[in-house]
C-alpha cells in the first residue's frame, strides 16, 4: 500500500475538478432524475440541482487543506493508500452533506425518506456515477504533473547499456572521479545518496556546464555552496549536508569568481 500514486498538488487543478464535479452532478441529476428529483417541479429543479452540484464541489474542496498537509508530511509524495483515504473521507462527508441538505433544504415540510432508503436507493447509486469523474480528473492531472516533472530531470549516462541516473540538477551535490567511474552524491527523499556510474568526469563536465570544476577529481553544484574553508594552506569548499571538497590552485580563481557571483 506504499505504492506511489500520480498526484498534482496544484490548487488550480483541484478547483477545476471541483467545478467539473459540480457541473456533472447537475447534468446527472437533471437527466437521470433519481427518485426524489423526479418529484421536483421545473422551477425546483433549476433551484435545487445547481445547489446539489455546489454541495458536491464544497465537499471536495474542504479536504484540500488536509490533502496538502498529507502531501507535505510525506515529503511531497502521494501514495495509493493516501488516495484511498482521501476518497473514503470524501464519500463519508458527501453522504452526510447530501442527507442534511435533503432533510433541511429540499424537504423540510414534507415526509422524507428514511436514511436507509435514501442511502441505498439514491445517494450510493449517484456516487457510483459521480466518483469516476473525480477519479479520472485527479489521475489525469497527476499523470500530467509527473510527465512535466520527469521532463525537467537530467540524465547522467554511463558507458554501460543499463547505467545512468535521472534526477533534478539541483539534487546533485557533487561528483567525484574514481578511476574509470564517477561517484555522484545527490539528495533523494531528504537523504544523501551515492551512485557509482562508469563514466569520465570530463564527459559530465562538458555535458553539464553549470556544474563547477574545483579539482581534477571533483565537480560541485554551486547551488549547495555553504562557505570556504582553509586548512594547512589548502582551500576547500563546504557544501550543504557537511560535504567538503578540495579546490586546487589550477581552478581557484575560476571557482572564486563563479561562487561569489552565485552568492551575491
Amino acid at each position: 500500500m506504499n505504492k506511489k500514486y500520480p498526484f498534482d498538488s496544484s490548487l488550480k487543478h483541484h478547483f477545476i475538478i471541483a467545478l467539473g464535479l459540480a457541473f456533472w452532478i447537475f447534468i446527472f441529476l437533471y437527466f437521470s432524475e433519481p427518485v426524489d428529483i423526479n418529484e421536483f417541479k421545473s422551477v425546483e429543479k433549476l433551484i435545487y440541482l445547481p445547489l446539489y452540484g455546489l454541495l458536491g464541489a464544497v465537499c471536495y474542496a474542504i479536504f484540500l487543506p488536509l490533502q496538502n498537509y498529507l502531501y507535505i508530511k510525506n515529503n511531497k509524495n502521494w501514495y495509493l493508500k493516501t488516495e484511498l483515504f482521501f476518497f473514503l473521507l470524501f464519500v463519508l462527508i458527501a453522504i452526510v452533506a447530501a442527507r442534511f441538505f435533503y432533510l433541511y433544504i429540499v424537504k423540510p415540510d414534507r415526509n422524507p425518506y428514511t436514511f436507509t432508503y435514501h442511502l441505498t436507493a439514491i445517494i450510493l447509486p449517484a456516487l457510483t456515477t459521480i466518483l469516476p469523474i473525480v477519479f479520472i480528473g485527479r489521475f489525469a492531472f497527476g499523470k500530467y504533473k509527473n510527465k512535466q516533472t520527469e521532463a525537467k530531470k537530467i540524465e547522467i549516462k554511463g558507458e554501460g547499456n543499463y547505467e545512468g541516473l535521472r534526477l533534478f540538477l539541483n539534487d546533485i551535490i557533487c561528483i567525484k572521479s574514481s578511476d574509470n567511474y564517477i561517484e555522484v552524491f545527490y539528495i533523494s527523499n531528504n537523504e544523501i545518496k551515492k551512485s557509482i556510474i562508469r563514466n569520465k568526469l570530463s564527459v559530465v563536465a562538458d555535458e553539464f556546464p553549470s556544474l563547477l570544476r574545483t579539482h581534477r577529481s571533483y565537480l560541485i553544484n554551486p547551488f549547495h555552496f555553504l562557505q570556504w574553508k582553509t586548512e594547512k594552506s589548502k582551500l576547500f569548499v563546504l557544501l550543504f549536508h557537511h560535504i567538503e571538497v578540495p579546490v586546487s590552485r589550477t581552478y581557484q580563481n575560476d571557482v572564486k569568481v563563479a561562487l561569489n557571483s552565485t552568492t551575491e
